[in-house]
């Protein structure tokens, strides 16, 4: 029977990276050392602590010419003190991918829960950074309110995601006025953000909330708009980083705020909600609607299901809802909607880790497919691939893309390599610019959820991407003497160019510095297979991975040899092709695509 009993003893080594990749975007060996025999209790305590930017603001290399200085190098723009709307106008596109990059890169120099949950509120409370969601400085702003709230309550964020600028243009809330309503935040809210639909039992009544309520709610909703100077200001986030005054938000306009009282169906009790016509009143409306909302257990119920789904399993049984969902959204209720404590509740649970039944290699360690985001940060942390240091001493003006300059070399990484291609090839579009506003479907779209970042759509990127790293093309798994490339590129011509992807990894001294003894072929794949898989994997496995580094018909120490060969003479060239091999091999195989 599911349990969500504590499971109180040391974890050992295969227990750990279970809770790693559910917890985390990322491990390495030296981290699984560190943390394999302790409870998770204790890693869950070390997984919490305050969130750090290793790279403080993000940087915009390019030059902009405008009324506010010709040929100006717009640079740290978003910790400029006199940021205005107008002054800020060129390259926002460019500017939200280098604010995307500025998170990602944030969350994989570190380990944190936050960062995973504040993904996770990503996907429930979604907007499309590139669709509507305004300036690169709104988008900012949004992720900082996920973040700020991520180790909160849910409850609070959903009254403040109402005023958040990004989500007032994205869901069209400037646009919701008492003479012209607009439903879409508020279908939205209810039917993505909390309470979620129910099954349908009538036309527009979907048990948990009608159509009814959703014509109520944006009468609630009205008035509430985006406020472009960013100026305005939520004096209770003002202990956010970055922000001394609070994170910028919109506000309420009185005279297209529906003053009149909102009454709900029968799936809220009929309750009447009192209108109001100044802008404090409108406020203390939208947060009796939201208590309304999240007094609701059902509201609660759907929170945990989108977490079971993201951190545990896609698909569960009754056991599972009656003993785990139900008990949690019980607790998530009490505590003031408080997420992180629910969550490391379910993370220490017996039940998380396949201990609350018989058989503990049937159900929940690897029973989920990575998502892009997990699946490449796994592979720069486990290798030590080097990328470029965003975090360096930036460019100057008058300084050129092609220079060879640190933060240029990020930039160019960042946006070339992840967010214009592998991002989008492997399923998940333009990082953090999912199609829809109920997000990814590999989050949300019964019945292939998390299976649906490995289909035939997607599988190409997926599987190229390590021969990215190891200085291949995506066509040409020999690669060509370029450094780190994409992939070909067909011009209109008809040429084929190739771009670097300035990463570097060495994949001869990672071997050397991570196994116990590379002279091994076995141990070389047992211990590599070990830090990449969920599971141990079988003899026949092992004897085929160790046919790229000993060819068929040759005697083992034929490896013994090529390795000696390489110390004694310094000439890596053999044992690095066979390493590059086999390292390719184990990450395109299916173990390593489950998590």
């Amino acid at each position: 029977m599911p349990s969500l009993a504590e499971h109180t003893g040391a974890l050992d080594r295969r227990l750990t990276k279970h809770l790693l990749r559910r917890a985390c975007f990322q491990y390495d060996k030296a981290l699984l050392d560190e943390m394999e025999g302790k409870t998770a209790s204790e890693i869950l305590t070390l997984l919490t602590k305050p969130k750090s930017y290793v790279w403080e603001w993000p940087y915009d290399p390019i030059t902009t010419n405008n009324q506010y200085g010709s040929n100006r190098l717009d640079g740290y723009w978003l910790n400029d003190p006199d940021w205005t709307y107008s002054k800020y106008i060129n390259r926002n596109g460019q500017k939200r991918w280098i604010v995307a990059g500025w998170w990602w890169y944030n969350a994989l120099k570190q380990n944190t829960l936050i960062d995973k949950l504040t993904w996770f509120l990503f996907t429930t409370f979604t907007v499309a950074k590139d669709d509507g969601a305004g300036r690169a400085a709104n988008y900012f702003d949004y992720l900082h309110l996920l973040q700020f709230y991520a180790d909160k309550s849910v409850k609070t964020l959903a009254q403040k995601i109402t005023y958040d600028n990004s989500m007032s243009l994205y869901l069209d809330n400037t646009d919701n006025k008492k003479q012209n309503p607009n439903e879409n935040y508020a279908r939205e809210f209810l039917e993505l953000f909390t309470i979620g639909k129910g099954p349908q039992v009538a036309e527009g009544d979907y048990t948990n909330y009608t159509e009814y309520d959703v014509v109520q709610a944006a009468r609630v909703f009205s008035g509430v708009s985006a406020y472009r100077e960013r100026n305005f200001h939520d004096t209770d986030t003002v202990k956010s980083p970055h922000y001394p005054n609070g994170i910028p938000k919109g506000r309420p306009v009185p005279r297209f705020h529906d003053t009149k009282d909102k009454t709900f169906s029968y799936a809220f009790d009929y309750k009447t909600i009192k209108g109001a016509s100044t802008s404090n009143a409108i406020e203390s409306e939208i947060d009796d609607f939201v208590n309304m909302v999240f007094d609701k257990i059902e509201t609660a119920k759907n929170y945990v299901r989108k977490m079971y789904r993201m951190f545990v399993r896609s698909e569960w049984g009754n056991d599972v809802e009656n003993d785990v969902i139900t008990p949690l959204a019980e607790q998530l209720q009490s505590n003031g909607y408080n997420l992180l404590d629910v969550l490391k509740t379910l993370l220490s649970s017996k039940h998380f880790f396949d201990l609350d039944d018989d058989n503990t290699t049937n159900e929940i360690v690897g029973g989920i497919v990575k998502n892009p985001l997990q699946y490449i940060n796994e592979l720069i942390t486990i290798f030590g691939i080097r990328i470029p240091n965003a975090a360096a001493t930036p460019p100057v003006l008058g300084q050129k893309l092609n220079n060879d300059v640190e933060y240029y070399n990020f930039y160019r990484f960042w946006i070339n390599f992840c967010h214009n291609t592998y991002f989008p090839l492997s399923g998940m579009g333009r990082f953090f610019n999912p199609d829809t506003v109920a997000g990814y479907p590999g989050d949300y779209q019964a019945p292939a959820y998390d299976r649906a970042w490995f289909n035939s759509n997607n599988v190409l990127a997926r599987y190229n991407t390590i021969f990215s790293f190891l200085g291949r093309t995506y066509n040409d798994n020999y690669g060509n003497g370029v450094n780190q490339i994409i992939g070909a590129q067909k011009r209109n011509n008809g040429s084929v160019t190739y771009q670097r992807i300035y990463t570097s990894f060495d994949v001869v001294d990672f071997m050397a510095k991570t196994i116990s003894d590379p002279f091994s072929a076995e141990k070389v794949v047992t211990e590599l297979a070990e830090l990449l898989y969920c599971e141990a994997i079988h003899a026949d496995r092992t004897n085929y991975f160790k046919t790229f580094l000993v060819p068929s018909g040759e005697p083992d120490y034929y490896w013994r040899d090529a390795w000696d060969n390489y110390l004694t003479t310094g000439n890596a060239t053999q044992v690095k092709l066979r390493l590059e091999e086999l390292v390719a091999k184990m990450i395109n195989a299916a173990e390593f695509q489950l998590m």
